[in-house]
């Protein structure tokens, strides 16, 4: 596998890193989860299968466990031979935290040159906002996204996607695969300062229109990706389902628009976002409202129109491309785990299911580090 013979040393918590990490360790790294004697706090939180979190479940298959408390000296001095053992070390505290526990960046590069450490954070290592506490939603807040999140009402609602955790997740991943490519040439690791503030900015760049080219912020619903476009745009059915259409290219409104014989629409349909292409959104509701969401299915299939119909969250794993793409695995056990998203075709990842219990690898984990360092 890609990763074969990578060691990861993982202090986060919750969804960012330990997503990260779990990536890695599907595709071959050896990743050693650090936890407080308390452990992860999501081995805790949400529904459980079998015994386990699934959201655990999700986020710490195929990995070890060790417990340590940094505040031990003992315990520290562990640390320090893990991370002197390993090429990626990972980690979640508030700015300065790392530091007064004697783990930052500058003591454990200076350990370890060829370290790459990652620090994940909500708003960075600087700035005014480094200090305050945020979680996803908080991020997203002054992120500007959640304002971009309206509901029907046109007040701010819930993302529901973690906006903020996923995208400094996978950057925190580009941005660590990048530098073991470097170090090859180097010799030297890096360290990264991933804020979630950032990560969720840069993702925008079909958002910030309004905001470059006339210094203003964008009129929501008139925008073509939040409901001011009519071939993109969510429409009830007649049996209180919805379904979408997700594609406002010419030749998407051209068939559609003819084979429901309003020809008529099609200038308006085609032209920007806005108050323009209400008409068209009226004629749609209406005739959505006709049929049943199963019948519309049955009725675009084989029409050339980005069409979907809404999924639930049960639905859309269950489905057979879901099952098609092995995005859906139920283990031995019975127990079931999302798939793997990166499918290689020379060296695929593998899913291993066996989740650590909380500490099972302390001893060994230290044992074996230290062995490597002594080996040279």
């Amino acid at each position: 596998m890609k990763l074969q013979g990578v060691r990861v040393l993982d202090l986060s918590l919750f969804l960012p890193g330990p997503y990260l990490t779990t990536v890695m360790a599907d595709h071959g790294a050896e990743v050693i989860k650090v936890e407080p004697p308390a452990g992860e706090p999501v081995r805790s939180i949400g529904l459980r299968a079998n015994g386990e979190s699934v959201w655990f479940r999700n986020t710490h298959r195929g990995k070890k466990s060790v417990v340590l408390n940094l505040k031990d000296p003992a315990d520290l001095a562990a640390l320090h031979d893990l991370a002197r053992s390993c090429d990626v070390m990972l980690e979640s505290f508030r700015p300065g935290v790392a530091d007064r526990l004697g783990i930052g960046a500058t003591a454990m590069t200076a350990l370890n040159p060829r370290l790459v450490y990652c620090s994940i954070s909500a708003f960075g290592q600087d700035g005014p906002l480094r200090d305050r506490p945020a979680h996803d939603l908080a991020v997203e807040a002054l992120a500007g996204t959640v304002s971009i999140s309206l509901g029907q009402d046109g007040k701010p609602t819930h993302p529901n996607v973690p906006l903020a955790d996923v995208t400094a997740s996978l950057l925190a991943l580009s941005a660590i695969l990048m530098a073991l490519y470097r170090r090859e040439t180097t010799g030297r690791g890096d360290v990264i300062d991933m804020a979630m503030f950032d990560a969720t900015l840069s993702w925008l760049p079909n958002a910030t229109g309004a905001v470059f080219a006339e210094d203003r912020p964008p009129r929501v619903k008139e925008e073509r990706q939040w409901g001011g476009g009519a071939f993109y745009n969510i429409y009830d059915t007649k049996d209180g389902k919805w379904v979408v259409l997700g594609g406002s290219e010419h030749k998407f409104v051209e068939t559609l628009l003819h084979a429901l014989g309003r020809a008529d629409l099609i200038p308006a349909a085609s032209g920007p976002p806005g108050p323009a292409h209400k008409l068209t959104e009226t004629f749609l509701r209406e005739t959505f409202a006709t049929k049943t969401r199963d019948e519309w299915e049955a009725w675009f299939a084989g029409r050339d129109v980005c069409f979907a119909p809404v999924l639930d969250l049960r639905e859309a794993l269950h489905q057979p491309h879901s099952l098609a793409r092995r995005m859906l695995v139920r283990d031995e056990e019975g127990n079931l785990h999302l798939g793997l998203p990166i499918k290689f075709r020379d060296e695929p990842g593998t899913l291993n299911p066996k989740l650590p219990k909380l500490g099972e690898h302390t001893a060994e984990a230290i044992a074996e580090a230290r062995k490597r360092l002594a080996d040279g």
